[in-house]
Parts: C-alpha cells; structure tokens; sequence
C-alpha cells in the first residue's frame, strides 16, 4: 500500500478520495473500482487474443484494433491518476504493480514504430494479480510464507539433484550423438541433449528417434532413470514442507526423567509432567 503520510490539508477532498479509490480496497465503491478494472483488463486482453486470429482479424481488425487503443488511452490515464495521488511517484512507478502497469500501455504505443510488439500487450494479464487483494487473498500470506521456507531449506538438495540431472543429460545426448549420428536426426551434441531432456522427462516428443538397436537400448535405459527419478524433487520438497508444519520443539531436559524434546512453548515434561527448565 502507497500511504499517503502527512497529507496537506489542500490535498484532502477530490485527489484523496482518488486515493482511497484506487488503493484501498474496503469500501463498496473501492471494491466496485477493483473489479471494473478486472473486467477491463480481460476485456483487453481477449481483444488481442481475438486479433491474433487470422479469420477473426480479416474481418473485425478495424473494431478490435480502435478498442486496443481505447483500453490503452484508458489504461494510461488511470496509470497517470496511480502517480498524481500517491506521494511518492517514482516509489510507485518503480514498484511492482507500477512497472506491470507500464508495461500494460507501453507494447500499443511501441506498435507504432515496431507493429509486432503489439502482441505484446497481453502482458497486461499481469495486472489480474490485483485480485489477490480485492479478495483479501492476502490474508493467506503466512501459508504461503510456510511453502516458501520449504522450498528454500530444500534448495542445496534440489541443486544437487538438478546438477547430477544435467550430468546424465549431457552424457547421455553425446553418447546418442556418437551412437546414432546425423543421419538420425542427432546432428550435434546439443540435439543429442534435448533428445535426453525430452526423453528423462517422459515426454517424448517423437521428432528426434533412436534408430539403431544400441540407441533404442539406451533409450530404454533412460527411460527407466526418468521415471525412477522423476519424483526426486517432489520427495525432498515434501519432506522439508512437513518439518515446517510440525509444531517447533526446544531442547530443554527435564530434570525428573531426562526427556529433551519438548515443543516450543511446553511449560510442562510431557513424559512425566515434571515442570520444565526455563529459559533453554
């Protein structure tokens, strides 16, 4: 949120209820500007999917592209209204959801002088993680906090895990390279390497395909590690999310039967409810 602190009384009234509007999200017409916005937004957004359809551009290109521009006029100026109303500008126009809704209005204005970024515009979808707070979604953030913590406590094994994947990947698309050749379609070791990445992630696209019976064998063989290893990343996740969901423990002996392993907030022993040491 972008307070307003100390506000000049020749601020209050007309820009301040703008601030309110736009930034608040708690009363009903607050809520009701959020949302037209929402709907704005994929409107928008279906406006550049619709015109990126060859039998819909041939004949609505001259409607869907004047709503284009009229979504970004209209975009544009609520984006100059966001900077009028806060106090600090650059503060907003350097943060999160300032540069998303920049980059909503700038790919229109560039199309002028570079037509194919015009597709770009879609990227005003961005703008719909504003719904989190119109939905008080926000109120979940120490959930998500846990799920954070998670992935963070795992990071070194998952590095090691992607570090030995790409090992195999590498070793695995040169020997492809050497057995199968440029006449199966492993014209270099790269393509010898997306042949593996494709093949260890069971995809299997089908475009590049072994041909002799040694490559069909190592084939096969990768295919078995894919799939023993495949769950690797999800086992060490989910093994360091339910550390975080177990209740903290201390390390606080008690002195009648010598059990050190209490929750966090134990007053008591919970073997033999003797009173607990405080302080350990």
């Amino acid at each position: 949120m972008f307070e307003r602190e100390h506000l000049p009384a020749s601020t209050e009234g007309r820009r301040y209820r703008w601030f309110r509007l736009i930034f608040h999200h708690d009363a009903p017409d607050e809520r009701n500007f959020d949302l037209v916005l929402i709907l704005v937004i994929l409107a928008s957004v279906v406006v550049v999917l619709l015109d990126s359809m060859p039998s819909v551009k041939v004949r609505w290109h001259a409607w869907l592209y004047a709503a284009e521009w009229l979504f970004t006029l209209a975009f544009a100026v609520e984006y100059g209204v966001r900077l009028w109303v806060v106090k600090r500008p650059l503060r907003y126009a350097f943060s999160f959801f300032g540069i998303i809704d920049l980059l909503a209005i700038l790919p229109t204005f560039l199309s002028l002088l570079f037509p194919a970024s015009a597709s770009f515009t879609v990227i005003r979808a961005l703008r719909l993680l504003r719904v989190f707070r119109v939905l008080k979604l926000v109120e979940y953030s120490s959930e998500a906090g846990v799920l954070i913590q998670a992935l963070v406590r795992s990071r070194r094994k998952i590095l090691v895990f992607i570090a030995a994947l790409l090992t195999i990947v590498v070793v695995f698309g040169a020997l492809m390279y050497v057995v199968e050749g440029p006449d199966n379609g492993f014209t270099s070791i790269p393509a010898g390497m997306y042949w593996a990445i494709v093949t260890v992630g069971t995809v299997g696209f089908g475009d590049i395909a072994p041909a002799t019976p040694f490559g069909r064998f190592v084939t096969s063989l990768l295919i078995v590690i894919g799939y023993s290893i495949i769950a690797v990343p999800t086992g060490i996740y989910t093994a360091e999310l339910a550390r975080s969901l177990q209740p903290r423990r201390r390390q606080a002996r008690c002195g009648s039967c010598g059990l050190d392993d209490h929750e966090a907030d134990a007053r008591h022993c919970r073997r033999c409810g003797a009173p607990l040491p405080h302080g350990d």
